[in-house]
């Protein structure tokens, strides 16, 4: 009996590293974060910069065929939650390589990245087409690089269609609030952004736009035509400055505090 006792505990002991240690490396290996949301921390550095990317097509509330290179909202929204909180984060890089997608998985990020009270800026790589482009003015300042492009067309809708009135004026709702987004965050003028969306004789098989590096710029959509270097210094240069209006404005009242308490109370006595 003590034999068996004995190698119960034996065989017990030896098979507790096997399952514990896979599951530990599985944990940290930071190779998951990439394969699942599309983004990976910092392993050793410590930076008051998140960087997040969207590209592929922004996934909304259908999902896309596995081959599709896809951003999914649902995975971003968090991320933004949690750089709002962070107390180490101080601002957002945000890089776009995006085709466009669902419009109102679109409309959300853009909403969601535009109300952080921290800078954020974006840099647009390859492209910003289509619902990319109100996420790439939803940031405090915007960069495209010389060869990026940015498609700008009237929204389309998939799927079943019911050839109805009702249908067409949902259709102008939502490409108002596209239109509504992007001209109360760039220096383009609502016209000027509804001629290029409806443009013709430009694209082959669709009307509107195609704005190349300065053209963007030009149009008043993105604030600066350049690339990482200087997207990094201008926020950079963001974050330093609201640290130091967020020093001044805590020295006043600091100061403010210390007059009102130093201040004699002049009622009588009597």
């Amino acid at each position: 009996m003590r034999l068996r006792h004995s190698s119960y505990q034996i065989s017990e002991e030896a098979e507790e590293p096997q399952v514990t240690e896979p599951a530990k490396k599985r944990r940290q290996d930071p190779t998951e974060n990439i394969q699942e949301l599309g983004t990976t921390k910092v392993p050793t550095a410590k930076s008051r910069i998140h960087t997040m990317v969207i590209i592929g097509q922004i996934e909304g509330h259908v999902v896309l065929p596995s081959q599709n290179k896809t951003t999914k909202y649902e995975h971003v929204i968090p991320q933004l939650v949690a750089i709002e909180e962070s107390k180490d984060i101080k601002g957002l890089l945000l890089i776009l390589n995006t085709v466009g997608g669902d419009v109102e998985a679109g409309l959300a990020l853009a909403e969601m990245i535009a109300s952080l009270s921290k800078p954020s800026v974006s840099l647009v790589l390859g492209g910003g087409h289509s619902i990319g482009v109100p996420v790439s003015v939803a940031t405090t300042y915007s960069f495209i690089a010389p060869t990026a492009t940015m498609t700008i067309h009237p929204i389309r809708m998939n799927g079943l269609v019911i050839g109805v009135p009702q249908t067409y004026e949902y259709l102008d709702k939502m490409q108002d609030r596209v239109v509504n987004f992007v001209t109360n965050h760039s220096h383009i003028s609502e016209s000027h952004f509804r001629e290029l969306m409806f443009r013709t004789g430009e694209l082959a098989r669709d009307i509107g736009t195609v704005l190349v590096g300065k053209d963007a710029v030009d149009a008043g959509l993105i604030d600066e035509v350049g690339g990482i270097d200087q997207a990094l210094r201008h926020l950079n240069m963001l974050i330093d400055a609201k640290n130091s209006r967020s020093v001044r404005k805590a020295r006043t009242e600091k100061k403010d505090d210390k007059d009102k308490t130093e201040k004699p109370d002049k009622r009588e006595v009597h």
